[in-house]
């Protein structure tokens, strides 16, 4: 905020939940937002209770957004490609829809557009990865105040010592930053289930090999109140109309 007590409308609209900075600043761009009945223009501050309204253009393009479902294999990266593996969204095509989607939306280039990963699962793990074209949703799940769950099947080969499944729920830290608390159960003598409301850089595998774990196999099998359920690996859904996180 600036000494002025002002805040870019970008940063307001995101805080709102009305839409991500990026799409503020796309609708800036086209004129879908006024300030006090104004056009706005990007970089503007104002007050944080300005009043601030959209374009009915930017509320029908958020309410065409599409959130997908993909259960990704090993292998894939959920990001960017990187040399020698492919990306993750390269599954999302009309052949590898589930044949089990309920879900009356038709498929067409244009819900690739835009579609990003709303977190990420690490080459050597599969399970459920989300993209979405909403602001909104990426928001939810990977924002800086998300307290969305994500729930993770992890196999380990070792033993743990006494102790150390407390650690594992809280306790440990990871690049000088405590984690936050966990949830963490023993399956069966060599499956670990772990809830999460956090997503640092290959964080279960770290977790685990300081308590002398080896993670031979990690699978995410929800995300909030979605779970993957029996949605094929390699396969992918829309999330339906009465599903949110």
């Amino acid at each position: 905020m600036s000494e002025d007590g002002k805040v870019r409308i970008s940063k307001i609209l995101s805080e709102r939940g009305v839409c991500s900075r990026r799409e503020a600043d796309s609708y800036i761009e086209k004129g879908w937002v006024f300030v006090d009945g104004e056009p706005a223009v990007l970089g503007l501050k104002v007050s944080p209770d300005a009043v601030i309204t959209l374009d009915d253009r930017a509320s029908f393009r958020q309410d065409r957004s599409v959130t997908i479902l993909l259960h990704k294999p090993v292998g894939y990266v959920s990001g960017q490609p990187e040399k020698g593996y492919r990306p993750a969204v390269a599954l999302i095509t009309p052949e590898n829809r589930h044949r089990a989607d309920k879900s009356p939306i038709e498929f067409t280039p244009a819900h690739l557009n835009g579609l990003a990963p709303a977190g990420r699962l690490d080459i050597d793990s599969q399970g459920l990865l989300i993209f979405t074209q909403d602001g909104r949703v990426a928001k939810t799940l990977i924002g800086a105040d998300s307290t969305v769950e994500k729930e993770y099947i992890v196999r380990v080969n070792g033993e743990l010592q006494a102790g150390r499944l407390e650690l594992l729920n809280h306790g440990l830290s990871l690049d000088g930053k405590k984690l936050k608390p966990a949830v963490v159960t023993w399956l069966n003598e060599d499956q670990l289930k772990f809830v999460l409301k956090e997503g640092r850089k290959r964080q279960i595998r770290r977790m685990c090999e300081m308590v002398g774990l080896e993670v031979v196999g990690l699978k995410r099998v929800r995300v909030g109140r979605v779970r993957l359920s029996d949605l094929p690996e390699g396969r992918w859904r829309y999330l339906g109309e009465d599903e949110s996180f």
